[in-house]
């Protein structure tokens, strides 16, 4: 275990013991990451409900992570996890998953456009009109820079199943890139520059 893995350990299970100034550490060291996990995949005003949300649960559900892997994939799988269950309302009584909506059809626009430059808000674009389970495999890749394990426990899927289901969403990103895109010159600029972009994005949300 790292001695970042001990911290985040510690931190929690001061939290959990009714420790608010160790809370406030432990949300603090990972706000950014659940904040921008929820920032392109929901509406302005919901994502704060839904950060606070998850660092509840992460509280309530302490004693099953025991330092088994990192807490910031203990936390996004929380996040992603209640990410679903916001969305599976919106498509209650109906037969189809919500893993296969987009988010660009669930909600009306995301919390913040963080790109300021026009391939940044193509990619941005080209993300939320994916499946939300192709989008998310592919924010927490780039984004968040998880490894194959990392996206595996994330996600509740064995690692060569993360690993065809995030080569199946950089397929289906670079598609809706072409459809998307406004010039050849604009497309081949995103797509080219794609990682560097998607690392820019978190810069620019961090």
């Amino acid at each position: 275990m790292t001695p970042e893995q001990e911290s985040d350990v510690s931190l929690l299970a001061e939290w959990q013991r009714g420790d608010k100034a160790a809370g406030d550490r432990l949300f603090v060291r990972h706000f950014h990451a659940v904040d921008r996990f929820f920032a392109n995949k929901t509406a302005a005003g919901e994502v704060q409900d839904l950060v606070q949300r998850t660092f509840m649960v992460a509280v309530e559900r302490a004693h099953t992570f025991a330092g088994r892997a990192s807490f910031r994939a203990f936390i996004l799988g929380i996040a992603n996890n209640i990410l679903r269950e916001h969305y599976r309302a919106r498509v209650k009584g109906r037969h189809d998953d919500v893993d296969d909506h987009a988010i660009a059809d669930l909600c009306a626009g995301p919390s913040s456009m963080v790109g300021a430059k026009e391939e940044q808000r193509l990619l941005l674009a080209a993300l939320r009109s994916l499946p939300l389970e192709s989008q998310v495999i592919l924010e927490l890749y780039f984004w968040e820079d998880l490894s194959g394990a990392q996206l595996a426990e994330v996600l509740g899927i064995p690692e060569n199943t993360a690993w065809t289901r995030l080569r199946r969403a950089r397929l289906r990103v670079g598609e809706a890139l072409e459809r998307l895109a406004s010039s050849r010159a604009l497309l081949e600029s995103t797509r080219d520059g794609l990682e560097g972009w998607a690392r820019s994005l978190r810069g620019a949300s961090a």
